[in-house]
């Protein structure tokens, strides 16, 4: 047994990115759903794959190696701000004791990426938390604060019309992919 699973602690995913990549999408943690799948936004429920897709005016595929070979198509990284965490569940709220995942070294590695695009208030406060917003602002890359894909609803973002309308932020930076 890890070291991480004596010590409670749940592990974010490996990044999903290409040399294509203009847009790192950056969640907090991935929910049990998700972590149990081991897939990004593994959980049926959530919005993501929606919204990504109907930025485009199209359908998720079923496959997730489909959607993830969409993704890097049209210019999407995936990761996380956090490496390891303890949290009970799948909220946001219940994370404690959070380890940041390597974002500088990755945007070192693929300075393609243009933007980074926070999933949520928790991955952007997180990321501001460990890494401020000196290194992003000079370096030119923008940082986007996005209402999250969470299947919660909030009084902003009740539908999945809500989420692609506030995700079409992204559109400018992934006309760069094309």
């Amino acid at each position: 047994m890890s070291e991480e699973r004596r010590e409670g602690r749940v592990r974010s995913f490996p990044p999903v990115v290409d040399g294509r990549a203009v847009v790192l999408v950056l969640g907090s943690m991935p929910g049990r759903e998700s972590l149990l799948r081991n897939q990004y936004y593994g959980n049926a429920r959530n919005y993501f794959w929606p919204v990504l897709y109907g930025l485009f005016g199209e359908v998720p595929d079923e496959e997730y190696d489909a959607r993830l070979r969409y993704a890097q198509g049209k210019g999407v990284a995936l990761w996380d701000v956090i490496a390891s965490c303890r949290r009970k569940g799948s909220l946001d709220a219940n994370i404690r004791d959070e380890r940041p995942n390597d974002i500088t070294g990755l945007l070192a590695a693929y300075p393609g990426i243009r933007c980074l695009a926070f999933n949520g208030a928790k991955a952007y406060e997180t990321f501001r938390k460990h890494f401020g917003t000196a290194f992003a602002n000079e370096g030119g890359i923008g940082l986007l604060r996005l209402p999250s894909t969470s299947p919660i609803p909030t009084p902003r973002m009740r539908t999945l019309e809500d989420r692609i309308a506030a995700w079409r932020a992204l559109l400018p930076y992934l006309a760069e992919a094309e």
